[in-house]
């Protein structure tokens, strides 16, 4: 069985990570009718590596990157009862990797991170049509939490 290593992610590991984003676009666009065509980018992955506010793990086999994640402090609603929380997101696994384990590799680390920082509380958002995703974070203790809905008017008035 391969070993696979969960370690920060570095500048160095840009280009890499820049193909993970668009590959996530390119699964999500399926499940959102609102992203928009063309090149898009969803995060400032060099900002993230280089934030005090953020942790970038990525996991790599043999020195090639096959999986990454973010983890990022935000500033929690006023009446809830954490103030700060951390926001997942970046969660990529190269297809013939998923289904050993990474996701929780990284969910860990990142959840770590969290926690030296005293922080409790993780979430993230999956769209509700991703049933791989959602199995996927429910292995790791995840739990739905908040639906979002939205509402369109189909007949262009409004």
């Amino acid at each position: 069985m391969e070993e696979f290593k969960v370690r920060p992610a570095t500048l160095s590991d840009l280009d890499t990570l820049l193909g993970f984003e668009q590959e996530i676009i390119r699964a999500e666009r399926p499940f959102d009718p609102t992203i928009r065509e063309g090149e898009i980018s969803y995060y400032d992955i060099k900002d993230l590596i280089l934030s005090q506010e953020a942790e970038v793990l990525v996991a790599e086999v043999d020195g090639k990157i096959v999986a990454s994640g973010y983890a990022k402090i935000k500033r929690a609603r006023h009446y809830l009862d954490h103030e700060r929380y951390s926001y997942l997101g970046f969660m990529y696994t190269a297809p013939e990797y998923r289904g050993r384990g990474l996701n929780g590799k990284i969910v860990d680390g990142l959840r770590e991170w969290s926690y030296k920082r005293d922080i409790k509380e993780v979430r993230l958002t999956v769209y509700q049509d991703n049933i791989g995703a959602i199995k996927a974070y429910g292995k790791v203790g995840f739990k739905k939490h908040l639906v979002e809905m939205r509402l369109v008017d189909d007949q262009g008035q409004g």
